[in-house]
């Protein structure tokens, strides 16, 4: 009996002593955040629309006229087409090479094939190459976040890209390719606003240009946003949730194509093309990180320029220019985004 009576002696003290361990408070207020830790801004606002890793689309144009096409280079004459329709595939894929709070570069690839449907087009040399050839941009890009500190970044794009209306490989050559690229420098004043500057290289409007660039990502509630990156693209952005996204606004495309033209000075013209879409996007979550989007809008001609030398500009290496119809289009395209 005396040692059962021992026994509960030794328990009831030991749950004395633990239950006054655990009644003790521990104040952590007196510890404020971990000194010489340096903090980074992130590269997106809060519910922005995802970032594709990898996308796969068809876009499609409605009919619309082709007018003042050339019939030769040594001939006045000009020829007016009916375009049926324009149908393209659209394949893109960015992948994260590097992903940390320090920095993010990412490598990716596209490519654009769109076919012109145009009728009676066997008459005319141009028109009939066209219609022929699917019109064909190929290329690679990178792109490099880099946070300096909680409130600024710097952004860095460059790509390279073959354009042109090819018949065969052999008819890709260094006369195809563009370069382009951009540098913006920013500020990130919270996790819903991130604006910034900067100048680019571009082919968007279809002809080379180097202009100022203008950032501005900005996230005003639960429902409403922005997105621009001026004057290539803007857009205002309603969240019915962070998976179902409703975007209206615009985007500028293009670039310069090369088309072997025999007869025409040094054998190649340079189409510069460039196009406007004022549209609505509508991007949904299927499963997981794969989304769907759909487009529908307006594209408008902002250029068809036909030059007879790469990165032309001047009237006398013009060899032709054609004020395109505008047509309706709508885009549908499978993406896999990032988390």
């Amino acid at each position: 009996m005396q040692k059962i009576l021992l026994i509960f002696s030794l328990l009831f003290s030991i749950c004395a002593i633990a239950q006054e361990d655990t009644t003790e408070v521990f104040d952590y207020s007196k510890f404020g955040d971990a000194e010489g830790v340096k903090r980074y801004c992130t590269q997106k606002v809060l519910n922005q629309t995802p970032q594709k890793i990898i996308s796969i689309g068809y876009e499609y144009h409605g009919s619309f006229t082709l007018p003042g096409v050339k019939l030769g280079p040594l001939l006045p004459a000009f020829q007016d087409f009916q375009v049926n329709q324009v149908s393209a595939l659209r394949v893109q894929a960015n992948i994260p090479v590097i992903s940390t709070n320090k920095i993010i570069w990412q490598l990716g690839a596209n490519y654009w094939a769109s076919r012109y449907s145009i009728e009676n087009a066997g008459s005319n040399s141009f028109a009939s190459k066209l219609n022929s050839n699917a019109m064909t941009s190929l290329g690679i890009n990178t792109t490099i976040f880099k946070p300096l500190n909680e409130k600024n970044f710097l952004i860095f794009q460059a790509s390279a890209d073959y354009n042109g209306v090819f018949q065969q490989f052999s008819d890709v050559n260094g006369k195809a390719l563009t370069i382009s690229g951009t540098a913006i420098y920013g500020w990130k004043t919270s996790e819903k606003n991130m604006i910034g500057t900067g100048i680019s290289r571009t082919y968007r409007a279809g002809q080379l240009l180097h202009i100022p660039v203008f950032l501005w990502n900005k996230t005003f509630n639960d429902r409403w946003g922005m997105e621009l990156l001026l004057p290539a693209r803007g857009h205002l952005r309603y969240n019915f949730s962070t998976s179902n996204i409703l975007q209206f606004g615009f985007e500028l495309e293009g670039n310069q194509f090369l088309m072997n033209l025999p007869n025409s000075s040094n054998d190649s013209v340079f189409i510069q093309r460039g196009e406007l879409k004022p549209r609505i996007i509508w991007d949904k979550k299927i499963s997981g990180f794969i989304w769907l989007s759909a487009q529908a809008g307006l594209r408008y001609n902002w250029r068809f320029d036909v030059m007879n030398e790469y990165n032309g500009k001047n009237d006398n290496q013009l060899y032709f220019s054609s004020r395109l119809g505008n047509p309706l289009f709508f885009n549908i395209s499978l993406n896999f985004v990032s988390p």
